[in-house]
């Protein structure tokens, strides 16, 4: 029996971020990764909810060329084939105005799928035509709160400023943040610890924040995580790559726990309200079984600590 969300987001929350299949991808190789992922879900100890992302490229001026075409088909099937929470990422600046969004959210919430995570363009040099996030969380909100549904935002946790962006987009509905794949755990706990404090001084409850981890085997994926915006230090693309590539989930999943514990231990020394968890990302549908084995990991080591706020 899985848990509500409202009890996850509380609690030591555990997020699996599944690849859709491309939309120029052959349907039989497109069933087949949807008929892994649901049988791995339904296998693993638990998984408080799957977060399916929007595959978008965008040329030079900011226009989007969807790689994975309407999700929503894709995540609802997951959700019905594994009865798990689900949330689709949806990249709010290439909407038309936020008008367009507010019926994109209405549509959405009439297909099942009731949270959502709103992301914004990759470019701050582009004049987008759609919302900023802020905004889009602010439009969305009602449309999903009135069907029983959350909102989710990115957090990036190395960037100037990010607490007080944090701050503003839970005064505008944000539920929870999933931060970028994470290799060095210093910013993320300064960013929640400032974070924490911001809530507290303005009276308001924090969101659950995330920390997202995924597996990297080879220089391929290190390449493919940069260009996703992940910043990977030195040290620990060395730590990670190095040696025998059969061992480098086991690498990967050990270097992700440490930093888990590092963050967790951190803000239980600072008392933080924050309440933190994981979401593992599977980066590349070849690496499912990696991803299945990160999440593992997670599920014993998250379940044998205390759930207390701040502490995991």
């Amino acid at each position: 029996m899985r848990r509500p969300l409202s009890n996850a987001l509380a609690d030591r929350p555990l997020f699996f971020e599944a690849t859709p299949p491309a939309a120029r991808a052959p349907a039989r190789r497109g069933q087949e990764h949807f008929e892994k992922v649901a049988e791995l879900v339904r296998g693993l100890p638990r998984v408080d909810l799957i977060d399916v992302p929007e595959l978008v490229d965008e040329n030079h001026e900011g226009r989007p060329f969807y790689r994975s075409g309407d999700i929503r088909d894709y995540a609802g099937a997951l959700q019905t084939a594994t009865a798990c929470p689900l949330a689709i990422n949806k990249v709010v600046a290439h909407l038309d105005s936020p008008p367009a969004l507010e019926a994109w959210a209405r549509a959405t919430a009439a297909r099942g799928i009731l949270n959502v995570v709103l992301v914004g363009g990759s470019s701050r040099y582009i004049p987008y035509p759609g919302p900023g996030v802020i905004e889009a969380d602010r439009v969305c909100l009602p449309v999903l709160q009135a069907a029983g549904g959350r909102i989710g935002n990115i957090a990036i946790p190395q960037r100037a400023g990010e607490a007080h962006r944090l701050l503003a987009k839970t005064r505008a509905g944000a539920s929870f943040f999933t931060t970028q794949i994470l290799f060095e755990s210093a910013s993320a706990l300064a960013t929640i610890l400032e974070y924490d404090s911001l809530c507290r001084r303005a009276g308001i409850a924090p969101a659950a924040i995330l920390l997202s981890f995924a597996p990297m085997i080879d220089e391929g994926d290190a390449e493919f995580v940069r260009w996703l915006g992940a910043d990977i230090p030195e040290e620990a693309e060395r730590e990670i790559l190095s040696g025998d590539e059969g061992a480098g989930t086991s690498r990967s999943v050990e270097h992700s726990l440490r930093m888990w514990e590092e963050v967790r231990a951190g803000l239980g020394t600072g008392g933080s309200e924050v309440s933190i968890g994981v979401n593992v990302e599977e980066i590349m549908p070849k690496h499912l079984e990696a991803a299945a084995e990160m999440l593992r990991r997670f599920a014993r080591a998250m379940d044998s600590s205390r759930p207390t706020h701040g502490s995991g």
